[in-house]
């Protein structure tokens, strides 16, 4: 089972705003908050923390294409689940990667998911199989 990641983000403010957003939507919780960083805990106890990059590292620019994290994919109970975070997406301006082929981007009709991305461009799945 995960444990935790942690990921460092060029405006704590804007992805704290982004996370906690829609996980709350998804159960998780804000479990701690400082200055230049905070965390937040899923149900079964992993957890993500999320850090204000250092000043001196702000010129290095993610993309998921490049050596690193590619995406975050997170479980969800439903389909209606899933389409409730499309529909906040959609309602907060969230960038839909693949809204041509959404639900089923990845092909298969038992893959239901919802493909977006973060402030910084990281990749994030919401998905549901079966």
């Amino acid at each position: 089972m995960l444990h935790h990641v942690e990921l460092y983000v060029s405006r704590i403010d804007v992805s704290r705003a982004f996370w906690t957003g829609i996980l709350t939507r998804t159960g998780w919780k804000q479990s701690a908050r400082w200055q230049d960083g905070f965390t937040l805990v899923s149900g079964d106890g992993a957890y993500l923390t999320f850090v204000q990059v250092a000043s001196r590292y702000q010129s290095h620019r993610y993309h998921r294409c490049a050596v690193g994290l590619n995406h975050l994919a997170f479980s969800v109970r439903s389909r209606e689940e899933v389409d409730a975070l499309k529909q906040y997406c959609i309602e907060n301006n969230i960038p839909d990667l693949y809204a041509d082929r959404y639900p089923f981007a990845n092909g298969g009709k038992d893959y239901y998911a919802l493909f977006i991305e973060d402030p910084d461009r990281i990749k994030v799945e919401f998905v549901v199989s079966g």
